[in-house]
């Protein structure tokens, strides 16, 4: 049976493979309504929308959107077309739509909500956005479409809201009818036919504004001649849709019919906001009876959801959101297209039954991220035949990416092709077939080539042109290169040739081996001839452009050094990055090599060099490589195209550096920007075939070819560098147990480790040391740690440098080896030592020798010397103890003569010379603990002095132990006392034992300080200052006297009168301070200042007393003006104090006497001035 005859309708008939909304003729509308698939989604959706419809009319809503979604091909125009009659219920020769489609619904139940809701008055303005709207988009220009939409509606001219205003403005006056007529009189045409080129007939115009409806001339021209853009606001436009549908009968609604929403709005927020407050305000105003449907790819959620906070209340009022699934595209194909006579079904499902498993064997992917398939059963093999149902899947990929990137204008994009006429037109082209025949991929390539770029279609057509003129290029050629271009952009299939056979498959009988020959013959032919590309395995179609840079990128050269420097990043940078290779608890550094080229600095030490086919095969013979390998590993990598990977790669990335990218045009920038991702993608390919040519590599690792039979390339290269370690690294297990960190250095230099001699661990290594230094010693040659640590870290050695240090330290302890740094000896116990032994920065200054040996003679003479002058009998007795001992009893024997002598600044203690002297002879000793020979034989050469400077000393740490407290009070006693020394002699004994204590802390110029008399300084301070603390008690009572003088003078004049209370009592708090004062100083001399202060401060506070009590005086006559001058009288001032001398009187003789004397010393201190003020 031949296809044709098998399906249930004419497979040539004519079907409308494109829905438009616009097309509404009756031969179009029958065949939309009739043909129309109810599919299970399609079902779902017509009830979900006219259940939340239908609620409307029982309760108002202002969720009044509703958004249909689906790819492009899904079905969503027509969906949105049938919705529009079904609500109108439009009559189609001579049938509702309602019967149509009762018909399509097998469930009566089911169809009532949709009968229910199409019974009342519906009216629908269907219309394309993308049609009617403006190509200027700015702001409002959801608006402006839905405005002129429904002026359209109600007959007026959308167009121009200018006319429609004036439309609208006649209509509400009731002249519509007379306006007509007039304008028809006065211009010869009607008013519709002629209104879209009225600004040709102002006359015309002018002259029936004013017969209908009364304007004067002026203002008829003035509003023909207006500029002004007539513009509508949201709020404007929905109240006089409020004010239409107020018109109409309750059960009235009126609905939006909007194709192409979500493409005329993409991702413009301005265009999105227009909509969002339009469709609200239309919610919010018309209680339900308003509705707007759109159609768009997307759904709602994804046109909104980087913007979800701009457009949170658009996914309310669109709450109703229908998407079409592939599921409905196929099954309107199944059904409209597909569709078998019995006969054929049967006889189908009886083909597929004999070649089941050959079926499941042809249509097997690789590679796919798609649920890519081939036929479950007999059933779907006759519901799809002839194609497969992989092919549905694919085409709704490849349509989707053809608008993107493949057609030369908005044919495609309007809607032009579809799925339904692809698939029909693909079954055309096999239509007198067998039923073992199956429709190649290619055939859906002829559904759109027409509406495709020219630099597309131009590559096929030469190819079909070279074909027919067999040039190179075969018939079946031609078929791949269209496959190719169709599932250029398809991301989930590979085009690799397995998969392309599969797509290439039509027939059930092809023999895979042969056919994959054949398409293998057709890629290679292509690609010779620049028709596609290859990456990898993967196959891929070049434009016109494409194929003129593919050659300019394949003639551009690269050097091999260049590719060869990409080798070694792949292989040392990703895939064996590490630069040291770890062996146990080794890490051994390895040079790098490619071929003959290194990468990075060469040690010396081992190395792995890989050789690459960039190097003859001459030179990589097995022999050769034996002779090279000694201290290496060389890995001859196996045969994998990695070499021609990245020479394609490397080609692409010198081409754009040769480019002036920048001034290209914008398609050449993507065509380059599409081969630097080709590139990357060989890169990638290129390290996977790195490492297959790694795993199948030859090794031969110093001087032996090795077998390395499992494991990946890490791993292979990680066994070939073990084996090399144990070649090389022959001495490494003379280190037994490896040292961890600081603190086992540390342990054995502090003696923490104890082991019987001869057991310890690494014992064999240390030896292997020793000998180095007595070797190094016999030559005369100076070694340092950074020599020890060099040549213990390289072949054959190979120990870690905390192992060399510990090592060494090993022999610090046996005291086999002396240590220097900056020219001195360091001790075991140097906090420093495991840095001189390890550290990089500290190695270099680190000196190792044999250690020279103190004579027996020598040590038993310094240890007796010690033990007599430390007086300290357990003093040890090897070297390095030693050593230790005496730098610790000397540096603390200095420690404490420098403490000494500080305490001598700012004092004038006794033999501060014989402190110095001591001092100095201990530093001596110390200059020579830099060496153990030196220290020792400078200590026994100053035996003597150490003795006589220890004997002079026992006198001065007795002072300081014993003596110092009461020296330093016999002092500060004597120097408190220096002020009052007048008054101490008056007392013979006090002054002599003052005189004494001066004498005892004062230092002789000459000869020795005489420590016995300091013990009479205690004797003497008790007898000076029993005498001075007389005088200070008698001294007191006298100034307690003047202070209670002055302090009844003060009172007795204020006489208890409250005018004079401050007075007082501040005088009594100065008093009480001066009480104070008396009781704490301890000064005679000090005191004799007491007095006139007190004195003085009686005197003030008496005179402000006197002149506050004093009564006021009475008011006199003015004196007659003196015109005399007479001069300024001058007054000798006296202190009182010097006129009252201190006297004791008895009598009243004794008292005339005084006061006799006094008067004559007034009189005469009165002659020569005006007066005499006594102060």
């Amino acid at each position: 049976m031949i296809i044709q005859n098998m399906f249930y309708d004419d497979i040539n008939r004519k079907i409308n493979g494109v829905v438009k909304v616009d097309q509404n003729t009756d031969e179009v509308l029958k065949q939309e309504v009739k043909e129309y698939v109810i599919t299970k989604d399609i079902r779902k959706h017509l009830i979900d929308f006219f259940n939340h419809y239908g609620s409307s009319f029982e309760e108002p809503t202002a969720d009044v959107g509703v958004w249909i979604s689906g790819f492009f091909g899904s079905g969503k125009s027509h969906f949105l077309k049938m919705l529009s009659y079904l609500l109108e219920n439009k009559e189609i020769n001579g049938r509702t739509v309602e019967d149509y489609f009762r018909e399509k619904f097998d469930d009566e139940a089911t169809f009532m909500s949709i009968a229910r809701a199409i019974g009342s008055k519906n009216q629908t303005i269907l219309f394309n956005i993308d049609i009617e709207g403006s190509i200027n988009k700015d702001k409002t220009a959801v608006l402006r479409v839905f405005a002129k939409m429904f002026y359209n509606y109600l007959g007026f001219y959308g167009e121009n809201l200018k006319v429609a205003k004036l439309e609208q403005f006649i209509e509400r006056q009731g002249k519509t009818a007379e306006f007509r007529r007039v304008f028809e009189e006065k211009n010869g045409a009607s008013w519709i036919e002629s209104r879209d080129a009225f600004a040709f007939f102002e006359d015309d115009v002018v002259d029936t504004l004013m017969e209908v409806l009364g304007m004067s001339e002026t203002a008829a021209h003035n509003w023909f001649d207006g500029t002004e853009t007539v513009e509508t606001s949201i709020a404007q436009l929905v109240l006089e849709i409020k004010e239409y549908i107020d018109t109409q009968p309750k059960d009235f609604r009126l609905l939006f019919m909007v194709d192409e929403v979500g493409q005329y709005v993409g991702d413009s927020i301005d265009l999105l906001m227009n909509l969002q407050s339009f469709v609200e305000k239309i919610g919010s105003e018309c209680g339900g009876r308003v509705w707007v449907v759109c159609t768009g790819q997307e759904a709602i959620d994804e046109i909104i959801k980087t913007r979800q906070d701009q457009f949170s209340r658009i996914q309310a009022r669109f709450s109703t959101r229908l998407s079409l699934t592939s599921s409905s595209a196929d099954e309107v194909i199944q059904k409209r297209i597909l569709r078998k006579k019995e006969d054929a079904f049967i006889s189908l499902e009886k083909v597929y039954n004999e070649n089941d498993s050959v079926l499941r064997n042809l249509f097997t992917f690789t590679d796919s991220v798609l649920d890519m398939k081939g036929y479950g059963s007999s059933v779907e093999f006759a519901k799809n035949f002839p194609f497969v149902p992989y092919q549905f899947i694919i085409m709704q990929k490849v349509f989707s990416e053809i608008r993107k990137h493949g057609n030369s204008g908005k044919h495609l994009s309007g809607g032009e092709r579809s799925m339904l006429s692809g698939f029909q037109e693909a079954a055309q082209k096999i239509e007198d077939k067998s039923e073992y025949a199956l429709a190649p991929f290619y055939l859906f390539y002829d559904t759109v080539h027409t509406f495709l770029d020219s630099s597309i279609r131009r590559v096929i057509e030469r190819c079909q042109k070279a074909a027919d003129n067999k040039d190179g290029i075969e018939q079946q050629d031609v078929s791949v290169l269209k496959l190719l271009y169709l599932i250029r952009y398809i991301d989930d299939i590979k085009a690799n040739l397995d998969n392309i056979v599969i797509l290439m498959a039509d027939d059930i009988r092809v023999d895979k081996i042969i056919m994959r020959a054949q398409v293998s013959g057709s890629l290679d032919r292509l690609l010779s001839q620049n028709y596609i590309g290859r990456s990898g395995d993967t196959y891929n179609f070049l434009t016109d452009e494409e194929q003129d840079i593919q050659k300019e990128i394949t003639n551009t050269m690269v050097d091999t050094s260049t590719i060869v420097g990409k080798i070694a990043h792949i292989i040392f940078g990703e895939i064996y990055y590490t630069k040291k290779y770890r062996y146990e608890k080794y890490d051994f550094a390895f040079d790098q090599m490619v071929d003959y080229t290194a990468v990075g600095a060469l040690t010396g030490d081992m190395r792995l060099r890989i050789m690459t086919v960039a190097t003859e095969w001459a030179e990589k013979t097995e022999l050769r490589m034996l002779a090279e390998s000694a201290k290496q590993a060389i890995v001859v990598l196996a045969e994998t195209p990695y070499y021609e990977y990245l020479e394609s790669a490397e080609k692409v990335w010198k081409y754009k550096k040769q480019r002036n990218i920048a001034q290209l045009p914008e398609s050449v920038k993507n065509i380059i920007k599409n081969h630097q991702n080709e590139a990357e993608r060989y890169e990638s390919s290129a390290k996977e075939q790195l490492e297959k040519a790694i795993e199948g590599a030859a090794f031969y690792v110093d001087g032996e070819h090795i077998e390395i039979n499992s494991g990946n390339a890490k791993s292979k290269l990680d066994q070939a560098l073990e084996y090399l370690v144990t070649h090389v690294y022959s001495e490494l297990g003379l280190i037994s147990k490896n040292a961890e960190s600081d603190a086992d250095i540390i342990a054995i230099l502090t003696g923490a480790v104890n082991m019987l001699p001869g057991t310890e661990p690494n014992r064999d290594a240390a030896a292997k040391v020793e000998e180095y230094l007595e070797m190094q010693e016999r030559k005369h040659l100076p070694t340092s740690m950074a020599d020890v640590q060099s040549r213990y870290q390289s072949i054959p050695y190979g120990w870690k440098e905390i192992d060399i240090a510990a090592v060494c330290a090993m022999l610090i302890v046996e005291q086999k080896v002396t240590i220097k740094y900056a020219g001195s000896t360091v001790q075991p116990n140097n906090p420093k030592l495991p840095d001189m032994l390890r550290k990089k920065s500290e190695i270099g200054k680190t000196q190792i020798s044999k250690r020279q040996v103190v004579s027996a003679a020598r040590m038993k003479a310094v240890k007796e010397l010690l033990r007599d002058y430390f007086s300290q009998m357990d003093v040890p007795s090897d070297e390095d103890g030693l050593i230790a001992f005496m730098i610790e009893k000397f540096e603390g024997l200095r420690t404490h003569y420098e403490e000494l002598l500080r305490r001598y600044e700012g004092h004038n203690y006794p033999d501060k010379p014989v402190v110095n002297n001591a001092l100095a002879i201990v530093r001596d000793v110390l200059s020579q603990q830099k060496d153990n020979l030196a220290f020792i034989e400078r200590v026994l050469q100053k035996e003597d002095s150490l003795y006589d400077t220890q004997e002079a000393m026992q006198s001065v740490e007795a002072f300081f132990k014993t003596q110092v407290s009461i020296f330093d009070a016999a002092v500060k006693f004597e120097t408190e006392l220096r002020n009052d020394l007048d008054y101490i002699r008056k007392d013979e004994e006090a002054n002599t034992a003052l005189s004494t204590i001066r004498l005892i802390t004062m230092l002789p110029t000459s000869g020795k300080y005489q420590y016995g008399r300091i013990p009479q300084l205690n004797d003497l301070i008790a007898k000076v200052k029993t005498s001075h603390d007389k005088m200070l008690i008698e001294k007191r009572k006298e100034l307690l006297d003047i202070v209670q003088q002055c302090m009844g003078e003060i009172h007795q004049a204020g006489n208890g009168d409250a005018k004079v209370k401050t007075i007082i009592e501040r005088s009594d708090i100065y008093y009480t301070q001066q009480k104070e004062k008396i009781a704490e100083t301890m000064s005679l001399a000090l005191m004799e200042g007491y007095p006139i202060p007190m004195w003085n401060y009686r005197d003030d506070a008496v005179s402000k007393i006197e002149g506050a009590l004093e009564p006021p005086k009475p008011v006199e006559s003015p004196k007659p003006v003196n015109t005399n001058t007479t001069s300024k009288k001058t007054y000798k001032p006296i202190f009182r104090q010097s006129l009252l001398k201190a006297a004791r009187l008895e009598s009243e003789d004794e008292i005339d006497i005084y006061v006799d004397k006094l008067r004559e010393q007034l009189k005469t201190l009165l002659k020569g001035s005006d007066g005499i003020e006594l102060k």
